[in-house]
């Protein structure tokens, strides 16, 4: 009897809730339910409607506007763009499948995306950036002490981060990458059950460095952070690679 190898096997992959508003989204524009140009309801009104916290609306919105299906304009809304169905279904599946085709590559991907956001953040930052980083850090570490979790407050501190770096592009890309790889990271336990705890002094060393406006301070303490996620990347690589020889 043949046995199957390791490679032939793939993963079962779970929508997330951000994945569902997405394709609840495709289908409402294919359906022609909306159009381009139709203003969506506001994050507020669309938690309620869903049932869903407004961070997954807001985590949705920001992966559709950063593939240009949606356009948000501070004073009047979100809308539609113009954009073809052909065009929509190949987009929604990147967009859905980003996240999950290559969590090894991911992750390496992030660690170096953060190293470059980071040194930009201790340049570029305002005193209000700083504030809002201090804050997000102090919710972080409350959640942590109080319930063992925060992965909307971790993904909102490193949103800060990138914010600061003054830099568009990086901050669309941390926006589009971090927020599905850190619920992975934490609800599988794939540094361990105490990352978040070990995260609590190192977040305060990267803020120190941004505060003193120490850009190499500032890409060590992150590359300390994030260490274990890379070795992790880098050793599930070679596992991978060995199998497949």
């Amino acid at each position: 009897m043949k046995t199957l190898l390791a490679k032939n096997f793939k993963a079962i992959q779970i929508e997330s809730p951000v994945d569902k508003i997405i394709s609840q989204i495709r289908q409402m524009i294919i359906s022609g339910e909306l159009k381009p140009g139709d203003r969506l309801p506001a994050e507020r009104a669309l938690s309620e409607m869903l049932q869903i916290g407004r961070s997954y609306v807001r985590e949705a919105i920001h992966k559709l506007e950063f593939y240009g299906l949606l356009k948000t304009n501070p004073q009047s809304g979100t809308y539609v763009t113009g954009i073809s169905i052909k065009v929509l279904d190949t987009l929604i599946s990147d967009i859905i499948s980003f996240n999950k085709d290559d969590f090894n590559s991911l992750l390496e991907a992030r660690y170096y995306l953060e190293l470059t956001t980071v040194k930009l953040a201790a340049e570029n930052r305002t005193e209000k950036d700083l504030h809002e980083i201090k804050k997000a850090a102090m919710e972080f570490e409350q959640k942590v002490k109080t319930s063992g979790k925060a992965i909307e407050e971790d993904m909102m501190l490193h949103v800060k981060i990138a914010k600061a770096s003054k830099n568009s592009f990086l901050e669309s890309m941390v926006l589009a990458l971090i927020p599905d790889l850190i619920q992975n990271i934490v609800e599988n336990n794939v540094c361990g059950k105490n990352r978040s705890i070990k995260s609590i002094p190192q977040h305060s060393a990267v803020l120190d460095a941004i505060e003193d406006r120490n850009t190499k301070g500032a890409e060590k303490a992150m590359a300390e952070h994030l260490a274990d996620l890379l070795a992790v990347s880098k050793n599930n690589m070679e596992a991978i690679k060995n199998i497949s020889q």
